[in-house]
């Protein structure tokens, strides 16, 4: 199933990358930079919650999806954990932490599903909330203004992406946890 609209919906999110960079290259002003990637990212974003809806709804539910969607999520995220740092509104710190963490757990999945034991490391509500930390605080920190005249959104996309990274490796810890009993059969 690599042409269902829950699928397309995913390679959006990975098409939305340059996008949401290139914004920033734009000739215009940098609230106007901000807000459009911001309202991008948020568009983007939310297919994430979308595609799966969808495909479960219409029964579009396949492998290739399952593997693409946090792909997905993992590629739109550093790409805008870089620009942020980039433009000094993330610390390279942060941008270590979930980009270091994505990997590891990364190479940790496909270790574990060659020796069989990808169950040990199957996706987890740490990992889902981690996600959605991310996902909140960047529209914060791409938006980099004050909303409703009152909410600095760089304080809270701060305050929130460090949040995220603190979940990061927790929910990073969780999985080699997990994958522990795996690990010391197999290094013996």
């Amino acid at each position: 199933m690599f042409l269902t609209i829950p699928t397309l919906m995913t390679w959006a999110r990975i098409v939305a990358i340059p996008l949401v960079v290139a914004v920033f290259y734009l000739p215009i002003v940098p609230a106007s930079q901000n807000l459009l990637a911001t309202v991008l990212f948020v568009v983007f974003a939310a297919t994430d919650w979308l595609d799966g809806y969808l495909a479960r709804k219409l029964n579009q539910v396949s492998a290739f999806g399952a593997f693409l969607d946090p792909v997905a999520d993992k590629f739109l995220i550093c790409a805008c954990v870089l620009v942020l740092v980039d433009l000094r509104r993330a610390d390279v710190f942060v941008a270590l932490i979930i980009i270091g963490r994505e990997i590891a757990i990364s190479a940790l999945r496909e270790w574990m599903a060659q020796i069989g034991a990808s169950r040990s490391v199957a996706v987890h509500r740490a990992g889902k909330l981690k996600t959605l930390l991310q996902m909140v605080a960047i529209p914060f920190l791409l938006f980099d203004g004050v909303l409703f005249g009152m909410v600095d959104t760089r304080l809270w996309g701060t305050w929130l992406i460090w949040i995220a990274a603190f979940m990061t490796v927790w929910s990073m810890a969780y999985y080699l946890k997990k994958a522990l009993p795996e690990i010391r059969a197999r290094v013996r």
